[in-house]
């Protein structure tokens, strides 16, 4: 049976975490806020791009570009991004069960698969795997801007191009709101693939017809297709940034929470052994008291 003093050290050590789970969670909820105006300000330009690339890509020519061609190899890359620390709850563990999930689908379909990752949990976990690692970008979140994007972006393109996989899949957190993110498995290249209804994204919208192409089409796809990727990968970076924070502030206060409550029942605890000890005492005292009379 743990001494009253044991038991006043445990009940300092809660106190002393709960302390910790609930800065963080405020730290979490300000980031949030930042993370959250980033993603519902680049979701309509990207939603549009994607719009106009679609419509683009229903009238050029699919051997028009590298990127609007669909390939018939077996090579699949999968890009997958995960948040660079813990302490967020399930967020990293329903990316990774779902990206290997994907993995074993694909490898038992014969196809060759190959992996990108986006943040130190995945590049931790991966490493520890039997998959190829192609390319790893830790520490992308603790800074997150749009020149994270064009790396990654242009890397992918020019592996791409190079022949080095010939579809990519990313899988990532989507923010919906503070309570709830969703896992999605997106098909990003080649770039017709985005109208697939397994993508769970909208519909693309945008006016229908034929295009008089200035100064041609070739030119104009050189330039809007890579754009358009970039754009992309740099929205599900921030939807990934949102989602990470959602979950951390969502974990914190459940920790905070339950810190409460175990320091209730440790502090009641200890009241009744306290009292207990106490009360021995007393009955020691007077039974030798009473057998000195």
């Amino acid at each position: 049976m743990a001494s009253l003093q044991d038991l006043r050290r445990k009940i300092s050590s809660v106190k002393n975490t709960q302390k910790i789970t609930k800065a963080m969670k405020m730290v979490a909820a300000a980031k949030l806020k930042r993370a959250q105006d980033r993603i519902m300000s680049a979701r309509p330009y990207a939603h549009k791009l994607r719009g106009v690339v679609a419509n683009l890509g229903e009238h050029a020519s699919r051997t028009s570009h590298p990127l609007l061609h669909k390939r018939t190899g077996n090579k699949t890359e999968l890009l997958v991004i995960t948040s660079d620390r813990g302490l967020c709850g399930a967020f990293n563990t329903n990316i990774l069960r779902r990206a290997v999930e994907f993995l074993h689908e694909r490898s038992k379909a014969g196809e060759q698969v190959s992996v990108s990752v986006v943040g130190r949990k995945s590049v931790d976990f991966f490493r520890r795997r039997t998959w190829t690692i192609r390319q790893e970008w830790p520490g992308v979140f603790d800074r997150l801007t749009y020149e994270h994007a064009l790396d990654i972006g242009q890397n992918i393109i020019q592996q791409y191009n190079e022949g080095t996989f010939d579809q990519l899949y990313v899988v990532y957190n989507e923010f919906k709101s503070v309570m709830q993110q969703r896992v999605l498995v997106e098909k990003f290249l080649p770039i017709e693939a985005l109208e697939d209804e397994s993508s769970e994204q909208p519909a693309a919208e945008g006016p229908k017809g034929s295009y008089l192409y200035e100064p041609d089409e070739h030119e104009l796809l050189e330039v809007l297709l890579p754009k358009h990727f970039e754009v992309q990968t740099f929205r599900v970076l921030l939807e990934s940034a949102a989602a990470e924070q959602a979950a951390r502030m969502t974990a914190m206060d459940g920790a905070t929470r339950n810190a409460g409550e175990l320091i209730k029942k440790v502090t009641l605890f200890y009241n009744k052994t306290r009292q207990a000890a106490i009360t021995k005492e007393l009955m020691d005292i007077v039974g030798g008291a009473e057998a000195l009379k």
